[in-house]
């Protein structure tokens, strides 16, 4: 053989997290309970095959409420919605769950006391996001959204010494820590949270790639182009000076990305399924993957609760 074989890195942990797997089976023990169709506002989570298959069962996915019909079951997806959508529901009658992840709706809740305080809130996150768009609708008014650390010397609110700041869950942990910085230099008496918004999943996808990253010459992220978690993993590959591609499936895989590359690190967003990293590792082979290796990381054992009605 002319090149030496290549080798497979595979992040721990990686793909799904305990929000998106109790937003899907939301879904499904919706469908089992009320049968088809139940409608979703937005998709569930944010990776085409999930959203595909879920389809597949009976699902229909909305982006405005006009679209279902009164009296249906809808659900709410994982990243969260506006307080103004669920009023909206409940003026129409409609049987909801609520998918909302419980560390999206731990921030709603802040987001809440901190208005209470009658503190002005400045949120970190990425315009046009469902769940940045969810969060800054628990507020009624005073709430700015700031995306870097160059926002930050735009702002302008009413009372310096009257801020709270809160994230987007699933941000890229450097970018959010640099972006803290700004906040705390130019307003510094400003509250934060009492326990870090961005969640366990993120963080700990994001450690894992840090370990992952400096052992490759190429990383792979398995997720959707619209998942802003999986979009940050290939950030963080790339910060480290590694090449980063964001793949939806081994379908897009193309064999010139791995050309000459001998150590290929894969890693999924929380709301990627393992069945599309096995596919992938399963093309790297056919392309000259020789050994596997599974890294270390951390075991996770967080499990959420279904709602009512839903649940065993």
């Amino acid at each position: 053989m002319g090149q030496a074989m290549k080798q497979i890195f595979l992040a721990q942990p990686r793909g799904f997290c305990a929000g998106v797997d109790r937003a899907i089976e939301i879904v499904e023990r919706a469908l089992q309970k009320f049968g088809a169709p139940i409608y979703v506002r937005h998709e569930i989570v944010h990776n085409d095959h999930v959203v595909s298959r879920l389809r597949g069962l009976g699902a229909i996915f909305v982006d405005q409420l006009e679209e279902v019909p009164s009296g249906a079951t809808l659900i709410f997806s994982a990243h969260g919605v506006p307080r103004a959508v669920r009023a909206q529901a409940e003026a129409l009658g409609l049987r909801v769950f609520d998918a909302t992840c419980p560390l999206v709706t731990k921030v709603h809740v802040e987001v809440a006391k901190i208005q209470r305080e009658g503190r002005e809130i400045i949120m970190i996150g990425h315009r046009g996001h469902p769940e940045v768009e969810g969060t800054m609708g628990q507020a009624e008014g005073g709430i700015h959204l700031v995306e870097t650390a160059a926002d930050v010397a735009r702002l302008r609110v009413a009372d310096p010494e009257r801020l709270a700041y809160v994230t987007q869950t699933t941000l890229s942990v450097d970018d959010c820590a640099a972006i803290v910085v700004a906040l705390r230099e130019r307003f510094p008496s400003i509250a934060e949270p009492k326990k870090a918004d961005i969640c366990y999943a993120t963080q700990n996808r994001q450690d894992a790639v840090k370990q992952m990253a400096p052992q490759c010459d190429l990383v792979l992220v398995v997720g959707s182009p619209t998942s802003s978690n999986s979009n940050r993993l290939r950030e963080v590959a790339e910060n480290l000076g590694v090449q980063a591609f964001l793949i939806g499936s081994a379908d897009e895989l193309r064999p010139e990305q791995v050309l000459g590359k001998k150590r290929i690190g894969v890693t999924a967003g929380a709301s990627a399924p393992e069945v599309l990293v096995e596919a992938l590792v399963q093309r790297l082979q056919e392309l000259g993957a020789g050994s596997i290796e599974l890294l270390d990381g951390l075991q996770e054992h967080v499990r959420f609760p279904l709602p009512k009605g839903l649940g065993d």
